[in-house]
């Protein structure tokens, strides 16, 4: 039997992850981060639970040998505003954050994977075991995009990837061709609401936008598949729905949808039009 290690952060992926690799036969050792991870990782079959602080860089890689890991996922969110929040960082990390030039995703958990290679731990795609749940190419969704929110999706593309290779963020929301909002550290449910709350702002008699939002999500440039892979979920089409957004667009083999079909099903029945495009594709 395989063992894998799973650094665990926030919400469904890393419950995902660990059901799929058990249920290929991998035995599952979760390293849970105590500011993060749901508490229902507990129930999920997984060989061992090893509660650590965000900060416990050294404690995850004690850990991992103990148990003898070798392969590790990491999967789900960890707020990168924590960076900047009252954890205490161990010396390990503490001397990982001195060395970056860059506090960005990339360098963080780029540097993360480095120190955990080091350790003879190697970090792995973290989809490898959700390949079904990866957006297929095409409209996802009952209703097809109108013209007009094609439009926004083709400048949203182009606005988004132009983002993500500075590693700013991997979602805009756009109204009539004019960026409303660009997600940073919040995520892109919170971009989405801060959207909402521009356009609830706008003088309704006077205003020449549309109020329909249209949310373009993308994967960076050589997206590193081993961490922070974009997600979507449930909570975002109901952030949309909320908002009055009516058009989703991902990059297809790019994004999770992380409950499948029923992200499909709640979109259809709020209206909005799913579609993923190809990585390559031109805007």
């Amino acid at each position: 039997m395989e063992k894998i290690g799973l650094i665990a952060g926030n919400g469904r992926f890393p419950l995902l992850v660990l059901d799929a690799a058990r249920a290929r036969g991998a035995e599952v050792v979760v390293a849970a981060i105590k500011e993060e991870t749901f508490p229902e990782i507990e129930s999920h079959g997984a060989s061992a639970v090893h509660w650590m602080s965000l900060g416990e860089l050294s404690r995850l890689i004690d850990t991992f040998k103990r148990e003898g890991i070798q392969r590790a996922i990491m999967a789900g969110q960890v707020k990168h505003r924590q960076i900047f929040s009252s954890i205490r960082p161990d010396w390990r990390l503490a001397k990982l954050l001195l060395s970056l030039r860059t506090r960005n995703t990339d360098a963080l958990l780029g540097a993360v994977a480095k120190v955990l290679a080091d350790e003879g731990i190697t970090l792995e795609d973290s989809t490898q075991f959700l390949a079904p749940l990866l957006a297929r190419p095409g409209v996802l969704s009952r209703r097809s995009p109108t013209s007009a929110e094609l439009q926004d999706i083709n400048y949203g593309r182009e606005i988004a990837r132009q983002l993500a290779q500075f590693d700013i963020g991997q979602t805009v929301v756009i109204a009539e061709a004019a960026c409303v909002a660009v997600e940073a550290m919040e995520g892109t449910d919170a971009a989405i609401e801060r959207a909402a709350r521009i356009m609830a702002t706008l003088d309704g008699s006077g205003s020449t936008l549309r109020r329909d939002l249209t949310v373009v999500k993308v994967a960076k440039p050589n997206q590193d598949m081993r961490f922070d892979v974009p997600v979507v979920g449930i909570k975002t089409i109901g952030a949309m729905r909320a908002a009055g957004a009516t058009c989703l667009a991902l990059d297809a083999g790019k994004c999770l949808l992380l409950e499948g079909d029923q992200i499909i099903s709640a979109a259809d029945q709020a209206g909005i039009s799913i579609v993923a495009g190809t990585v390559d594709e031109q805007p």
